[in-house]
């Protein structure tokens, strides 16, 4: 048996119909899949059951879990790779653009999306089970409290859908708080309007005072003479366009 270890933040999947319900939110559209965290098995089995995966990679940093892994399940398709996902380079799991799924440890699901934000095109869909508040987050739209730092960038590289709730009984341990399975793929922007390390601090910037208004929020990127009918906004009312826009006008204004 494969003990959960709190550091990694393991919380295992007990329920084979929330396993099958996730495997089921993928898409069809690619036969590489990755599966970030597979624990004891029960996800990387409702997989094995989509006739169209033809290859399946394991990524597992529990030496623990690995060796479980490789004891219970015999199947051609799957390549058991251990390794830290964050430090990975995942251009080893696949030259091709394949999927990526998981249920991910709560506390490094914001950098996960981040490195998915990074390799954007090699992982143009990713199924994720997080907790339900950054779920939420995540798909909020401009104008919620909820909207934030991870649901601009997500956005505006991918069309987010929130799929559905997990309890916590589901779970060994059981997590103190509910979990939901969110959708990410790739839309149809090729690249941003604007600088893209601009954008992110904008961006980060903004919302990290964003009980200010952005005249005030993000003075330390504009200085003092900038204008911009966007200024008078918060952060959370301004849609992906909006930040692209305000980003190369200030990239503008520095080098006018």
């Amino acid at each position: 048996m494969v003990r959960p270890k709190k550091h990694l933040g393991q919380h295992f999947l007990t329920d084979k119909n929330i396993a099958g319900k996730i495997a089921g939110c993928l898409s069809e559209d690619y036969v590489t899949v990755c599966e970030l965290g597979p624990g004891t098995g029960i996800l990387t089995d409702a997989l094995l059951e989509r006739p169209f995966i033809k290859e399946l990679k394991l990524i597992e940093i529990d030496t623990e879990s690995v060796e479980h892994l490789k004891l219970h399940i015999s199947d051609t398709r799957i390549e058991i790779i251990e390794a830290d996902f964050l430090k990975y380079d995942l251009k080893k799991i696949s030259s091709s653009p394949f999927a990526l799924i998981g249920n991910f440890p709560y506390n490094i699901s914001s950098q996960i999306f981040f490195k998915v934000i990074e390799n954007r095109d090699l992982i143009p869909e990713t199924v994720g089970m997080i907790q339900k508040e950054v779920a939420e987050r995540i798909a909020a739209p401009p104008g919620s409290k909820t909207y934030g730092i991870l649901s601009v960038l997500l956005q505006s590289w991918f069309d987010i859908t929130y799929c559905f709730t997990v309890n916590e009984g589901v779970f060994f341990p059981p997590p103190k708080v509910k979990s939901a399975v969110i959708r990410l793929r790739r839309n149809q922007l090729n690249r941003l309007n604007c600088d893209e390390s601009l954008f992110l601090n904008v961006v980060k910037t903004a919302f990290n005072q964003r009980r200010k208004t952005l005249r005030n929020a993000l003075k330390s990127l504009t200085g003092n003479n900038f204008e911009h009918p966007l200024l008078g906004e918060r952060a959370e009312q301004l849609n992906c366009q909006q930040f692209e826009e305000l980003t190369r006008q200030i990239a503008e204004f520095h080098t006018s």
